[in-house]
């Protein structure tokens, strides 16, 4: 089968976590014997930030990494999606595209592309920000992949789209996985600080009760301001910067706990759906302890995939717990690893889509090319 993808970016994960994901799907896509092309815009804004942060090193250090993966750069007012397009059996478009070429390939579509075309959406703007996706043409797709259940429920029931699956996000595990390695601190998060959306939740679940074990703690991640480096510095806390998503493993190998800080949009308006962090660092093998949020898609078994602290003194109870119960540890590491293998790597959503692609009459010869 043929599989084109228009991305933000695949160069790219700096402040774009969707990168993580997408490059799990493409790789296993190609491992099964599909073609798939991918284009990204030339000036995608997260490229041109991570080329100022990190200069031109980081795209070598990305070929190396995935040699596979070779998207196509394009501008938009010189794009030949009559070429792009051509011999195309399924199409998907993400969200975090300019919507005018989300316009132009539904009426490509709509002119008598023999495609099949899906919009992609693994964002809380839905919710935070409907008028915005409101604006969206997608009246010749085909339907929506959304990244959660409550995500695809609003795309039917505000009329946005006709058909709508959830494709929850999962683990390349041909990346990460558990590494050997002795270990140089106690706890690590890698996260970017949050535009606002969970500056007090990381002081609550994360800088506390660090300061309060007196744990050797490493945060990586983007876009923290001056006063944010300041407060981690303050308690003890090296801030590291940006860290290429595959080297992320290496570093989890390197610490002996993390901690999830979801977003408060996923919190209060978006119950069921983590952040790709979880499935990659119970994919590691590394202990997890995370701020509530409600799996109310029934992704993994809470408390013991990994456990919950609903505050700033069970949060550093959980942390205790975890560094000095090895058996506690031992436990987590073994059931979060078994739920990833079983249930949530981009080999299953791989799976997952290709069953989508069934129901929307995909040739069968095509869907089943693996």
């Amino acid at each position: 089968m043929k599989i084109v993808f228009f991305v933000h970016s695949l160069l790219s994960d700096w402040n774009h976590g969707n990168a993580h994901f997408l490059r799990g799907v493409v790789t296993e896509l190609l491992e099964r014997g599909h073609r798939v092309d991918v284009y990204e815009p030339h000036d995608a804004w997260s490229l041109a930030n991570l080329l100022a942060d990190a200069g031109p090193a980081a795209l070598d250090a990305f070929q190396a990494a995935y040699p596979r993966l070779q998207p196509r750069r394009y501008e938009l007012g010189s794009l030949d999606l009559e070429r792009a397009l051509d011999g195309a059996d399924l199409v998907i478009v993400h969200e975090w595209n300019d919507r005018e070429l989300v316009a132009r390939v539904g009426r490509h579509r709509a002119a008598g592309g023999g495609f099949r075309l899906l919009f992609h959406d693994t964002h809380h703007r839905a919710v935070t920000a409907p008028e915005e996706m409101a604006e969206y043409d997608l009246r010749d797709y085909d339907g929506v992949l959304a990244f959660g259940g409550r995500i695809r429920d609003l795309y039917l029931e505000r009329g946005w789209a006709a058909r709508a699956w959830t494709w929850h996000e999962a683990a390349d595990v041909r990346v990460f996985h558990p590494l050997e390695r002795d270990a140089e601190g106690d706890l690590v998060w890698i996260g970017n600080w949050g535009d606002g959306e969970r500056s007090a939740e990381l002081e609550t679940f994360l800088i506390k009760p660090v300061r309060a074990l007196q744990l050797m703690t490493d945060v990586h991640g983007v876009r923290y301001p001056e006063h944010a480096v300041a407060l981690l510095r303050n308690s003890g806390i090296a801030y590291r910067g940006w860290l290429p998503n595959f080297l992320v493993p290496e570093v989890f190998a390197r610490h002996r706990v993390t901690v999830h800080v979801p977003r408060r949009p996923y919190v209060e308006a978006l119950p069921g759906i983590p952040t790709i962090r979880v499935f990659e660092a119970l994919a590691c093998g590394i202990p997890l302890v995370s701020a509530p949020w409600s799996d109310a898609e029934s992704l993994f078994a809470p408390g013991t995939d990994f456990l919950v602290a609903h505050d700033e003194v069970e949060m550093t109870r959980q942390l205790r717990a975890v560094l000095f119960e090895k058996g506690l540890a031992e436990s987590l590491r073994a059931h979060g690893l078994e739920t990833i293998r079983a249930r949530h790597t981009c080999a299953h959503r791989v799976d997952e889509l290709l069953a989508i692609c069934k129901t929307l009459d995909v040739k069968e010869s095509a869907a089943i090319a693996s």
